[in-house]
């Protein structure tokens, strides 16, 4: 078992990196050139201690220092370290380049698929999670994967470099490095094989965490009135808990890397001169070469610390591509047919046969449902809490699609219209508002951005929202904040409301659209949708029945099903559910 996951994680990791590859593939020329000039880099930094080594040579022997050759190895010295610096710099400048170009393409294509995804997804995720994977989780892979460019190569180069300088240099003394070199493969594998499922865990956790709080902040005022300020304090405190444990564990075996590697340091350089004075006493090797090997066994171990450094980033790095990449490979909604039609001028027939739907699958919602609405009638649908009301509108618009069966409008079914054409013939106010940050005139426009200023107004007076803008500081030109601000909730209703009277649809969906309306407005409201529906297919989802007594056919839905249908009048006279339900709103 254990093998499994770890083949698993494995597995995992590869597949991740193929993806991060992938990425980087678009900058090949970039990542060449950088390569290019990581070579440059680590040959003149190899080449330095030879000339240094010479010089010490000529330095040798008293009165017969040789002036004008230690002035000639000293130019080529500056020479070759102001070549090192200006590799560097470029080669860093193309690091960063790629770097933020990658993580700038991985963004937009994870914002792309959230576009894509069906809402089921969203339902099924946190939205604090989901915010973590594009925003804080990117952050922490495009640090890795700069630490990477910017370390792995010259590390690397850095290594093979210097072994093959010091076997053309010495070969004796280079075997010593050799043997001791397995040592630090062996602390890395060690380190990196424990680090990645602690870092992983810790960017999940750091997900729930961020989950909590965005919902906290959204729901503040629910948090108030309910008093469950310590109920959430005890909650993020159990999450920043775990963070904290899984962090600890995460960074205290990341933390080994650097005391671990400098042993192993000390163990190549120690080697190098006891192995190397040993040779030098026999005359098997010169002091300024002896030196030289000093500051290559110095140079060759310090990539290990930084190549260490840079895999426990870069186990860090993958867990949170790993959770970006979970979410660029959601399956998107499936895509409009090549020959799906463009619905124009819809006429509001509207037909649902044997219509079977749940969200899960072994949870039964809507069975064997069936509907015809003639155009231009008013349907209101009722019933108890979770009886599948809102489900039904999630599947006229399509957010949805049926598990069999049909929905049809104009004798078309809606997996052959594009979705966009069918939800534009839809005007839809729902009882949760949503505005966006902006103008008051922005959000009106939302549905029809060409509309005039005098076509704005007059949608704004017959949802009765004029008055109210009007009194803000700028009037229409009012910016409000993301949701509204410090608009009442009958306030943004309102504006939702003249959002949908300025595109006048041929459809309508009102889901308790006037909940958050005081009675007396509401009144007007009701008439101005009255108007509004005449001649269109009207959809009404209301609790308080008396919103809908005007309407041509009343549905009574009770766990997924129409139990009872037909007008106000003729379902009171029956004495069933409908009937009980109403006489209970107005018992007095």
């Amino acid at each position: 078992m254990a093998d499994k996951v770890k083949n698993g994680r494995k597995s995992g990791q590869m597949a991740t990196m193929g993806k991060v590859l992938n990425y980087i593939r678009r900058y090949w020329f970039l990542v060449g050139l950088s390569l290019i000039l990581a070579a440059v880099t680590v040959a003149l930094t190899l080449y330095v201690p030879i000339l240094t080594g010479d010089a010490v040579d000529l330095l040798l022997g008293k009165g017969s220092v040789d002036f004008d050759g230690v002035s000639a190895i000293m130019i080529k010295i500056g020479i070759a370290v102001l070549i090192t610096a200006l590799s560097q710099w470029v080669m860093n400048t193309c690091n960063n380049h790629i770097t933020y170009h990658v993580v700038k393409d991985i963004r937009e294509d994870a914002f792309h698929r959230l576009e894509e995804l069906p809402l089921k997804y969203l339902d099924a995720h946190a939205y604090g999670d989901i915010v973590s994977r594009v925003v804080a989780d990117v952050d922490t892979f495009a640090d890795g994967l700069l630490m990477g460019f910017t370390q792995l190569f010259t590390g690397v180069l850095t290594i093979f470099g210097t072994l093959i300088f010091m076997l053309v240099t010495n070969v004796p003394i280079a075997l010593v490095v050799v043997c001791i070199t397995p040592v630090s493969f062996l602390v890395a594998k060690f380190i990196a094989t424990r680090t990645f499922s602690m870092f992983k865990l810790q960017s999940e956790t750091r997900g729930e965490q961020t989950a909590l709080i965005e919902e906290m902040i959204g729901n503040q005022k629910v948090v108030k009135t309910f008093s469950r300020e310590e109920a959430v304090k005890e909650q993020f405190r159990e999450i920043n808990g775990r963070l904290e444990k899984c962090s600890l564990k995460a960074i205290f075996f990341s933390s080994l890397t650097n005391p671990c590697t400098r042993f192993v340091n000390s163990l190549v350089y120690a080697g190098v001169g006891i192995f190397g004075a040993f040779l030098a006493i026999r005359g098997g090797i010169s002091v300024g070469r002896l030196s030289c090997f000093l500051s290559y066994a110095n140079q060759y171990t310090k990539p290990f610390n930084e190549i260490s450094g840079v895999v426990t980033e870069l186990q860090n790095a993958l867990a949170c591509a790993a959770r970006i990449f979970e979410l660029i490979d959601e399956q998107p909604q499936i895509p409009d047919g090549e020959k799906a039609k463009e619905l124009t001028a819809a006429r509001g027939n509207v037909k649902l046969e044997n219509v079977y739907f749940s969200y899960v699958p072994d949870k039964k919602l809507i069975e064997n449902f069936n509907l015809e609405v003639k155009p231009g009638q008013r349907v209101a649908i009722v019933g108890p809490t979770g009886c599948g009301k809102t489900t039904l509108i999630n599947l006229l618009m399509r957010f949805y699609d049926v598990n069999s069966g049909r929905i049809c409008v104009d004798g078309t079914d809606i997996r052959e219209l594009t979705r966009g054409s069918l939800r534009t013939s839809y005007g839809m106010v729902l009882q949760e508002t949503w505005l966006r940050a902006g103008t008051i005139r922005d959000n009106i426009r939302m549905g029809k951005p060409g509309a005039s200023e005098e076509e704005v107004t007059a949608a704004a007076k017959s949802a009765h929202a004029h008055s109210f803008i009007k009194r803000l500081p700028n009037g229409y030109d009012t910016v409000i904040t993301e949701d509204g601000g410090s608009l009442s909730q009958g306030q943004k209703q309102l504006l939702c409301i003249a959002r949908v009277m300025l595109c006048l649809p041929p459809m309508l969906i009102l889901d308790e659209a006037t909940s958050s309306i005081d009675t007396r407005t509401e009144l007007k409201i009701q008439n101005a949708f009255a108007a509004m529906m005449e001649g269109r297919t009207s959809f009404i989802v209301a609790h308080r029945l008396s919103t809908i007594q005007e309407a041509d056919i009343i549905l009574v839905m009770k766990d997924g099903n129409i139990i009872e249908q037909g007008s106000h009048d003729s379902l009171l006279a029956k004495g069933g559910f409908y009937a009980n339900l109403y006489n209970s709103q107005f018992a007095g």
